[in-house]
């Protein structure tokens, strides 16, 4: 699964690279996110392979790789979150355009704040981390750290060694502790923000189903395709952390069920290490339907009248193009080129 979720995050990457578009608003997040997840496949194709070897010092190194994979846990999961705030943005300056011009300082603002959010993306982790890096070497708490499969697992009780002083046990337990309560603690906050904005969304999509005014047919699909990834992106992040966050509650509570806690070690074997996989497949699924909508709204133009066609084509030469500094890579036409009403059988007229 780890392998698959670092193909996954690196086909995502690539697409972007290639296409020169990983510095546009749309899928600048997506961009950090999928890098993220590619770090932490990375993390765990590592610890699974030192799992079977027998190498110098491979407690330090198991401990370390599992603190670093805790900064790429909580950066997913922030990261996840500015993507689904982006698209929502997106969809709100879409339906504001609908209305009326989006003023240029209202754009920028936009842009702004997210790449401060991007920024803290990434330091936050780092230093909410910074406890477990120092406190946890210094009281050597990596000792049997790659004994009963700790190497492998997202977190693991500390090790109870009688050479080590009371004092540094108690630390080591603070410390996991400490890091079981961040993860959940951002998983939550992470899942209660996309909810909301997920209902924010879904309230802005029916606002434009039942708008009175009319968009083009390519207008359409865009805001389609933009309301679908704000649904699909939070299903995949529940069904990716789900069975992990549960099993961390689990750990905490301390049940008996041990048939229930081995299922759910092997539900987050599966799905914890897939994120870049289906945030990828995801990705796909929507340009690939995005296309449909688009070729199927250009067959649908091929249907005016000549006159209509001439009187499209004065339009386009006489006006000037406006390109909104939010679209996506591939970005839908202007508003005043075609405009299609919503009941099915209606004829295309020009604004």
């Amino acid at each position: 699964m780890a392998t698959l979720s670092v193909i996954g995050s690196s086909s995502l990457i690539a697409y972007a690279v290639f296409q020169n578009i990983q510095k546009s608003p749309e899928i600048r997040p997506l961009f950090y996110l999928s890098f993220s997840d590619l770090l932490l496949g990375i993390c765990w194709l590592t610890e699974a392979l030192l799992y079977g070897t027998s190498a110098a010092n491979k407690d330090i190194v198991c401990y370390n790789l599992q603190a670093v994979g805790q900064i790429f846990y909580i950066s997913s999961f922030l990261y996840t979150v500015n993507y689904i705030w982006y698209l929502y943005k997106e969809l709100r300056m879409r339906h504001n355009q609908s209305g009326q011009s989006t003023f240029p300082l209202v754009i920028d603002y936009t842009c702004h704040v997210g790449q401060i959010a991007i920024i803290l993306s990434s330091l936050i982790p780092l230093l909410l981390m910074i406890p477990v890096f120092c406190l946890g070497n210094v009281s050597e708490c990596f000792h049997n750290f790659s004994q009963s499969h700790r190497c492998i697992l997202m977190y693991s009780p500390p090790s109870v060694v009688a050479e080590l002083p009371s004092a540094n046990t108690s630390v080591c337990s603070t410390l996991y502790f400490y890091g079981i309560t961040i993860f959940l603690t951002t998983f939550l906050l992470s899942l209660l923000t996309i909810v909301v904005l997920l209902i924010q969304a879904q309230t802005l999509y029916k606002k434009f189903v039942k708008s009175t005014g009319f968009l083009g047919s390519e207008q359409w699909a865009v805001i389609h395709i933009v309301e679908q990834r704000v649904r699909f992106y939070p299903v995949a992040f529940s069904c990716c952390w789900g069975p992990a966050v549960i099993l961390m509650i689990m750990k905490l509570t301390k049940p008996q069920d041990m048939k229930l806690h081995m299922v759910l070690c092997v539900l987050q074997a599966l799905t914890a290490s897939s994120q870049g996989l289906l945030n990828c497949g995801v990705y796909s699924w929507t340009q690939y339907k995005f296309y449909q909508l688009k070729q199927q709204a250009r067959r649908d133009a091929d249907t005016q009248t000549p006159l209509l066609c001439s009187q499209k084509r004065f339009y386009s030469r006489g006006l000037d193009t406006v390109e909104s500094t939010l679209g996506f890579a591939t970005s839908p036409p202007p508003f005043f080129e075609t405009v299609i009403l919503e009941h099915p059988g209606t004829r295309t007229i020009p604004h």
